[in-house]
């Protein structure tokens, strides 16, 4: 029974060792894991940046990004409590959108000058001057006028929550840390232990 407690005693700092050691390991595969989660995150953003600028496939950039946060921890988009504007905004797509109905309306606008100039001219076809032409155009075009349609920026602007824990290698090697470190722990407690 002696030689088996002199046993105990000699495996139980081998044990605790080794347990230390595959914590310590565990732990700095968890870090480069959960840092490679982050670095992909931010080149799938810069992906979305890159197209929403050069007018290019942004919703293929956009739902990559999205499907990579929704399944990668450390990997958060989302605004928090100080921030005024989400982490995506894809300001180039929503700047096209408002010159495109700005142009759209400025066009009808056009035509709608024309109209209010000829409604006028039959309105007082005497009046040479112009004297009380300008007043019944501007009221034709205020009463007549379209104006651009305020776009929401809302639909332009995205949040992506990253989960607590994913089936990664980072989820797994921060399983396999805790498991490690309870182990490491017990064996440290029962070395101190068997030291009485």
């Amino acid at each position: 029974m002696h030689k088996l407690w002199t046993d105990w005693k000699t495996h139980s700092r081998n044990i605790y060792r080794i347990l230390l050691v595959l914590f310590i390991a565990s732990c700095l595969v968890s870090l480069v894991a959960l840092r490679h989660n982050n670095q992909t995150m931010v080149k799938l953003r810069s992906a979305v940046y890159t197209a929403d600028k050069n007018n290019a496939d942004v919703n293929g950039a956009l739902n990559n990004l999205r499907a990579y946060v929704y399944a990668h921890m450390n990997t958060n988009l989302t605004s928090d409590g100080n921030s005024i504007y989400p982490p995506i905004q894809l300001k180039y797509t929503y700047q096209r959108l408002q010159t495109a109905a700005q142009a759209s309306v400025d066009a009808s606008n056009s035509q709608i000058y024309t109209d209010a100039e000829n409604y006028c001219q039959l309105q007082d076809p005497t009046d040479f001057s112009g004297h009380n032409r300008v007043p019944c155009v501007t009221q034709y075009v205020t009463t007549h006028g379209a104006s651009a349609q305020a776009i929401p920026t809302a639909l332009y602007e995205f949040d992506f929550i990253s989960p607590s824990w994913s089936p990664d290698l980072a989820g797994w090697s921060l399983v396999v840390s805790g498991i490690l470190l309870i182990g490491a722990a017990a064996s440290f407690v029962l070395m101190r232990l068997s030291r009485r």
